[in-house]
């Protein structure tokens, strides 16, 4: 075995990437992501991507359960997002010894949605498309649906999470500024 592959292999008692107090100044508490401020949902996705990280890697999840693409899929981001959450309960310091095993029986479940979800949304571990949309009678047609292919995961998260916070900002922006234009005289 090679010292390369020997430092890329995880080490399945290191843990998730440490939580420090910094990180949670208060206990946890569900995420809606409909409702977070630019900088919130800059943390949320930087912190639920170093866990689902940890997960794919200690569970040995394929990516027919977690795709490298999944934060392009709101059915997923919810999943792993409120799996995050429980985990998090389930492991606090405060909670009592069996909650782990729920977490463990829970996360069973949570595969299971999971697997449904990329086989619905086509997602693959080299390429990407949108999750198809059905059209109701009376909407337009959904656009017809084209795969990406993305050759560096990392670069591609980060322009990911870049674009979702600026859209956010600009967001956050306009609002704020109707309330001030609301308040001239």
């Amino acid at each position: 075995m090679s010292d390369q592959h020997e430092m890329d292999e995880p080490d399945v008692f290191d843990g998730p990437p440490r939580v420090t107090n910094a990180d949670m100044p208060e206990p946890p508490h569900p995420v809606n992501w409909n409702l977070l401020t630019a900088h919130e949902l800059e943390q949320e996705w930087l912190a639920l991507n170093r866990w689902v990280d940890w997960l794919r890697r200690t569970y040995g999840l394929t990516v027919a359960v977690v795709p490298p693409f999944w934060h392009h899929h709101p059915e997923m981001v919810w999943e792993l997002s409120a799996l995050h959450l429980h985990w998090l309960g389930a492991y606090d310091p405060e909670q009592n010894a069996s909650a782990p095993l729920g977490w463990h029986r829970d996360f069973a479940d949570a595969r299971e949605r999971l697997r449904y979800w990329v086989t619905a949304c086509g997602t693959r571990g080299d390429r990407d498309r949108p999750t198809r949309q059905a059209a109701w009678p009376g909407e337009d047609p959904a656009p017809a649906i084209q795969d990406f292919t993305f050759t560096d995961r990392d670069t591609e998260f980060a322009e990911f999470v870049i674009a979702q916070v600026r859209k956010r900002q600009e967001a956050e922006d306009e609002f704020y500024a109707s309330l001030a234009d609301d308040e001239a005289p």
